[in-house]
């Protein structure tokens, strides 16, 4: 039986495309159709998209695909075969959806083909384009209450694979071999690998390291940057170590980079701009001299997607709002010795930032 909450989703986003005068929305084989209607076709170069218009909505979908996605959606579906091809089933679904008007205000799903968005924008008369963050995205970044127990959950795990992660940590042990580790911790969790960046001594003054044969030795810096997956949602964080005893410069930066966390988290309020964050954490790092050291924006939206609006940047005037989901993370990077970085996960709830990992942010000291 279909889904309630992806009924629920579909009535917001009609009220939300009256707001913000917008006609039609597309969205492709997406986080965005999967969000709206809890969808996950097939996705190759067979034309297949859910279209949102003024008097209804409806799925281009192949044939051959259709029969899987059915059990899980009573949306109109109109298919079509390779011997065929999609105009037909194209030509009446905007119909069906009331889009065969001049002049249509239409947002276009920013991840959808190039040729689907084309094929579509084509078929349409003098259409005035514009991408989802206004409607789709901008519901996608209110998390509701639902998604809010998942990433809760997904954190929870993510704590316990970060202490096993430095638990796991032995002289001599590499990077590859560590993330193997933390990957089959995700396993025994139920959860799956999203992503995991492991950085020992100075590989982790690069903020996006590929994990390498690099072995520990003693007195190396550790930086440990993992995610796993569970019921459609990701986790993300990043917690510091050292294997041995920190160096007194480790822990002095170690010190600003937290103050950085807490003067962002406390800056995370209802109605702020998101730069709002960004100078907090930015300012904090700056203030004790290493701000050429912090190369990169303090956060991102987390959902299910691991990388979605809103962004946290020295830029975005977009207010927050309640429900909101992003990362904090500031860090320092010294290049040839090591990187710092910690971060947290918050969801604006009761106008202010809750955490949702339960993990301390203080070094984890091994060896």
């Amino acid at each position: 039986m279909p889904n309630p909450i992806f009924a629920a989703r579909l009535q917001r986003l009609r009220a939300r495309m009256q707001e913000a005068a917008t006609d039609l929305v597309a969205v492709g084989p997406s986080s965005h159709m999967q969000w709206l209607a809890g969808l996950n076709p097939h996705g190759d170069e067979r034309p297949v998209m859910l279209l949102v218009g003024p008097r209804g909505e409806g799925m281009l979908i192949p044939g051959l695909n259709a029969d899987s996605q059915r059990p899980l959606t009573d949306l109109a579906f109109f298919t079509w075969a390779d011997a065929e091809g999609p105009q037909s089933a194209l030509d009446a679904l905007l119909v069906h959806v009331g889009a065969t008007t001049p002049g249509l205000a239409v947002a276009v799903d920013e991840t959808m083909r190039a040729d689907f968005a084309l094929l579509l924008l084509d078929n349409l008369k003098s259409p005035r384009r514009s991408f989802t963050w206004e409607t789709v995205g901008r519901l996608r970044a209110s998390k509701d209450e639902a998604e809010f127990h998942a990433l809760k959950a997904n954190a929870l795990i993510d704590d316990k694979a970060m202490t096993h992660a430095f638990d796991s940590l032995a002289e001599g042990i590499s990077e590859l071999e560590l993330a193997e580790e933390i990957e089959r911790f995700f396993v025994s969790q139920g959860a799956t690998k999203e992503f995991i960046i492991v950085g020992f001594g100075e590989n982790g003054a690069f903020p996006h390291h590929h994990n390498s044969e690099r072995r520990l030795k003693k007195n190396d810096a550790v930086l440990v940057d993992i995610g796993g997956r569970s019921n459609g949602y990701p986790s993300d964080m990043t917690r510091v170590g050292w294997f041995g005893t920190p160096s007194d410069e480790f822990r002095k930066v170690h010190g600003i980079v937290n103050a950085a966390v807490e003067a962002a988290i406390k800056a995370a309020v209802t109605g702020a701009p998101a730069k709002a964050v960004d100078d907090a954490a930015r300012g904090t790092i700056a203030a004790a001299g290493y701000g050429e050291r912090f190369l990169h924006r303090t956060g991102h939206g987390l959902g299910i997607d691991v990388h979605e609006p809103p962004y946290i940047t020295a830029t975005s005037h977009l207010p927050l709002e309640e429900g909101n989901c992003f990362s904090i993370e500031p860090g320092v990077y010294l290049s040839g010795k090591f990187g710092l970085r910690l971060e947290e996960i918050v969801v604006i709830r009761n106008g202010k930032a809750e955490v949702l990992s339960e993990l301390s942010r203080d070094i984890f000291v091994r060896g």
